[in-house]
């Protein structure tokens, strides 16, 4: 070999060195870096004439197991999913509270349980005044349980509907930065620069835009990184970025729901105009819509159910009786109006009682013999001492004509409407708890909060022999009757999770609790789970591309007894020539 061309060797070695030395340095500088991966220097042989002249660098290149990255942004989804799954259950479990044979424990279960308990002393003594206040507290206890769970439940819905708009508006920043980095890349490799950390930062947002959004992705012969929703909609396309749209819904209530259709509740998630909600299949924004449209309904239907039994059943007892002394008028919590069909049959009995509690006048109706509603207002108008009418809300009310009368009903065989139900019940005209259809609406009726006495736990006299000046309510079955309702099984519908099932009502809160608490577990084990499973991956492809300071530390080393190796060839060739010219010259 002759001088040139050894010289030229040493120098392109010096070089290529030099650039290892400076990768090497950068993959010590970042090895804690989040997504970073060691980048080695791409080397190629010099050759000149079939003889070689030296090396050159080609690039600088990082090595990285597609799988690994494959498994990884799939993994990365799965977590995304349990872990926002799990931090909403955990929340709705602390709303309604866990079952504990402990006696400092409170929740419906326990509130039912108490109910019922507090219905046992009250039967046993109708006439305690305190008996009937603390069951009526009891109640309003429970009914405000159930009011707060209900509006917990839909606040969860809204932080959700909240949540699902702020996580497309994150899905939509990492979709441009991958669509940006795309054209830095073009940009780079028309530059005849490395792409490299390019590329690690193209997939570092990858990997964080699939624990949004479960996305399927490939890098196209250009360098281009081209990436589609689960269900194939591009979302990436080379340089562009196809966002997703949605409007957040104003209110949030048990009505507020998703339809495909678009015609109310909560607005589509979209891109391109095409509606993706019910394709998305993984990651947080599947998790948010999961909760929103399907967990947290369920939990809502369940809580439903129940207010809606508790009040039929209690409500279609408290109007076989009537309090003692009657109140002053009973106004319904059915709509209707004059005009309105009625089809009954049997009798109903109509008492006025005096301030001492005495019959002032009653009267049985025959109730087959009204079509209409404005036959029964003139039939109960008929009755002496009393005043029918139907308020501005369209509710039947019955009122004693003088001050100090009061309204005392007995259903007697009367069958109301295609239900069958009792005339008093039918119309609402004593019911104990309003709004029952619901959790989020259900109370206490306002008059009997503020007075228990009104609570009906007598029974208007329904013999034959009731004359004029006889004791119009007498100490009946209510109490005892409201008592075995609350201990007794029931036929529940489905709802929400929960089957058909014959129960009690405290056993079914108490199904609730557990279904709600089951979830929970079951929801923190999964994000446990995809967790650890997602760690161990990002641990594995840290090994497999990530920087070993020690690895690298060793080699900057030897690069630099290298380098020092081909200064010295150079200096040496340096003197070679020098003292070839001399000898020219001699």
């Amino acid at each position: 070999m002759s001088l040139t061309p050894a010289l030229n060797s040493a120098l392109t070695s010096l070089l290529v060195i030099e650039k290892q030395m400076s990768v090497t340095s950068a993959n010590i500088a970042n090895a804690d870096v989040s997504g970073y991966t060691e980048k080695t220097v791409d080397i190629a042989t010099q050759v000149t004439g079939g003889e070689g002249t030296g090396v050159s660098t080609t690039g600088i290149s990082a090595t990285v197991d597609q799988n690994l990255a494959r498994d990884i942004v799939a993994a990365s989804s799965a977590a995304g999913y349990a872990d926002t799954y799990n931090s909403y259950y955990q929340v709705l479990q602390e709303y309604v509270g866990e079952l504990s044979s402990t006696s400092s424990s409170t929740n419906l279960s326990s509130e039912l349980s108490t109910l019922a308990s507090d219905l046992a002393n009250l039967a046993n003594t109708p006439s305690s005044t305190s008996y009937q206040s603390q069951v009526v507290s009891d109640l309003d206890t429970l009914a405000s349980t159930l009011r707060d769970t209900s509006s917990q439940v839909q606040k969860l819905r809204s932080q959700a509907d909240s949540g699902i708009a702020s996580t497309v508006s994150d899905i939509n920043g990492k979709l441009s930065d991958i669509a940006d980095l795309n054209a830095q890349i073009q940009a780079a490799k028309t530059a005849g620069q490395s792409t490299a950390d390019l590329e690690d930062q193209r997939m570092t947002a990858l990997e964080s835009l699939s624990s949004d959004l479960n996305v399927s992705y490939f890098t196209d012969s250009s360098g281009n990184m081209q990436v589609y929703t689960g269900s194939g909609q591009p979302l990436v396309d080379g340089t562009s970025a196809h966002t997703l749209t949605y409007t957040s819904a104003g209110s949030v209530s048990s009505a507020t729901t998703y339809s495909a259709s678009g015609s109310s509740g909560f607005s589509a998630i979209e891109v391109d105009g095409t509606d993706i909600t019910t394709s998305v299949q993984s990651g947080k924004l599947k998790a948010l819509i999961d909760l929103r449209d399907t967990a947290l309904p369920a939990a809502q239907s369940e809580l439903d159910n129940l207010a809606s039994s508790l009040a039929d059943t209690l409500n279609a007892i408290s109007n076989e009786g009537s309090a003692d002394p009657p109140p002053s008028s009973l106004t319904g919590t059915t709509t209707v109006s004059a005009s309105d069909a009625f089809s009954a049959t049997g009798t109903v009995r109509i008492a006025v009682a005096d301030s001492s509690g005495d019959v002032a006048s009653y009267q049985d109706l025959n109730l087959s013999s009204y079509s209409t509603v404005s036959d029964l207002l003139t039939a109960l108008n008929g009755v002496s001492g009393v005043s029918a009418s139907i308020d501005s809300s369209g509710h039947l009310v019955i009122a004693a004509t003088n001050s100090g009368d009061g309204i005392a009903i007995n259903e007697m065989t009367s069958s109301v409407g295609s239900g069958g139900s009792g005339f008093s019940s039918y119309f609402g005209l004593n019911d104990l708890l309003t709004g029952g259809s619901s959790a989020a609406t259900i109370a206490v009726r306002s008059d009997i909060l503020s007075s228990s006495s009104l609570l009906a736990i007598g029974t208007l006299d329904s013999s034959s022999s009731l004359a004029t000046g006889s004791t119009a309510v007498s100490a009946g079955s209510v109490a005892s009757d409201l008592y075995d309702a609350m201990t007794a099984e029931r036929s529940f519908s489905a709802a929400g999770t929960l089957g058909v099932t014959t129960t009690s009502f405290a056993d079914y809160a108490g199904d609730i609790i557990s279904g709600i608490s089951t979830a929970s577990s079951n929801a923190s084990t999964a994000a446990t789970n995809k967790d650890t499973a997602l760690s161990t991956l990002q641990t594995s492809y840290s090994n497999e591309t990530g920087v070993n300071t020690d690895t690298e530390t060793a080699k900057l080393t030897t690069l630099q007894s290298q380098y020092a190796a081909a200064a010295k060839v150079i200096s040496t060739l340096q003197t070679m020539f020098q003292d070839l010219l001399d000898a020219v010259k001699g």
